[in-house]
């Protein structure tokens, strides 16, 4: 149930009309999600830029879309799991990468240590031991990109909370379930 509004071209105001121009020229089109945190402008230019940051930063792309689908599980954010198993599959991950990420689990060692660290943040609320980061460590992260996988799960629960409280309407296709185990 829509708890929070999508704004529309005919009822915004200057600054709401300009986040959804940019938006638009950028994407082709404008997702639930940005219309509906452009309720209020500051929270959508929060969003974006945090976004925009993040992209160019140092983790890939593949990265960021695996983290986001490992975040979207862990809370249930059926929004974000639709959008980033599309995003994911545009940035090159195969359906297979996007069932393993959603499991926090991937064929390769760094990209699986990433997704059960950040997992664990999601689930222990960022509550994480000496050995978790030296794990990361270990399989080649330092401390920029420690900080970047730290970002990249608060870019996503930032998101998921925001779609279970608005009630965001999913505009993407929608995620397949993950097969019981």
């Amino acid at each position: 149930m829509i708890r929070i509004q999508p704004i529309s071209n005919d009822t915004t105001c200057e600054k709401q009309q300009a986040i959804l121009t940019t938006v638009k020229k950028a994407m082709g089109g404008v997702p639930n999600l940005i219309s509906t945190m452009a309720q209020s402008p500051a929270v959508a230019n929060a969003y974006l830029g945090f976004s925009q940051a993040l992209s160019q930063g140092s983790l890939p792309a593949k990265l960021r879309e695996s983290l986001a689908l490992v975040v979207g599980e862990a809370n249930s954010c059926n929004y974000c799991l639709s959008a980033h198993t599309m995003l994911g599959g545009k940035a090159g991950l195969s359906e297979s990468d996007i069932m393993q990420a959603r499991c926090a689990t991937a064929v390769d060692p760094k990209t699986a240590a990433a997704l059960a660290f950040a997992k664990k943040v999601v689930v222990d609320r960022g509550i994480v031991t000496d050995a978790d980061v030296a794990g990361l460590r270990a399989h080649g992260f330092d401390d920029g990109d420690i900080a970047e996988i730290v970002a990249n799960v608060a870019l996503n629960l930032f998101t998921n909370y925001f779609n279970h409280i608005a009630g965001t309407e999913i505009d993407f296709p929608l995620a397949p379930a993950l097969k019981a185990a």
